[in-house]
């Protein structure tokens, strides 16, 4: 499976954020989104995920049956900023998911397995997610689309605030779910990206480009990427 972007643009008054962007994705790989805050990754984010309006461009999946035009059901979204519902329990928020989408979920587990696979401790499963710390509300994040396997993972800077224990932890869970789909993962930090993601793309001046990671050190792209950033900081 390949996820394909074609001719995606979008502007803010006077500004163009996206410019006619074409870029190729495939199933099994994490993708690190490398650039500034404020370079459009969420942006980005926000079109595939028709969150907001693109001003040009269509999305598709391609398999070996052939193309179609992407979904609302294959794509899930893990924000920076946790967004659960509150007045619910970490079980209670679970089982309302697993319920409303029984029909969709391959191969249904416990609650249980589901709350150890992503170290919620037994004592907080039946506490009200307003009282979950921002770490443990987005594991509940990260559990939810583990359970649907969208066959698109969209991760704005999910480890970016989170403690190192627990940000290990989220790295080591992505890592597990990455086959069968295209995980896309943006950040503003170089090393986090390439810690994590098997393939890094730079968005600068908004274009996407490809930065291979087995060239970083030998052939000075840490420099290229560091020096790309700084020129769309003085844009």
């Amino acid at each position: 499976m390949r996820f394909i972007i074609e001719h995606l643009s979008k502007h803010f008054e006077k500004k163009e954020v996206l410019k006619d962007i074409n870029f190729t994705f495939e199933e099994g790989k994490i993708y690190g989104l490398l650039g500034r805050n404020g370079a459009g990754k969420t942006t980005l984010f926000n079109c595939i995920n028709r969150d907001i309006r693109s001003d040009g461009g269509t999305f598709y999946l391609e398999a070996d049956d052939g193309r179609r035009e992407l979904r609302a059901e294959d794509i899930g979204y893990v924000l920076s900023t946790p967004t659960v519902p509150e007045f619910l329990t970490g079980r209670e928020f679970l089982k309302f998911f697993m319920d409303i989408n029984e029909k969709s979920i391959q191969n249904p587990r416990t609650t249980e397995e589901y709350f150890d696979e992503i170290s919620i401790a037994p004592e907080d499963r039946d506490k009200l997610l307003k009282d979950y710390s921002h770490g443990m509300k987005n594991k509940m994040q990260m559990l939810v689309n583990m359970i649907a396997e969208p066959n698109i993972l969209l991760l704005d800077e999910p480890l970016t605030s989170l403690d190192v224990v627990v940000a290990e932890e989220m790295k080591s869970l992505l890592r597990s779910l990455k086959q069968g789909r295209v995980t896309i993962f943006s950040t503003h930090i170089m090393d986090l990206a390439l810690d994590l993601c098997d393939e890094i793309v730079l968005l600068n001046h908004g274009e996407l480009e490809v930065v291979e990671k087995s060239n970083l050190d030998s052939y000075g792209l840490r420099d290229k990427i560091m020096l790309a950033l700084r020129e769309e900081e003085h844009e």
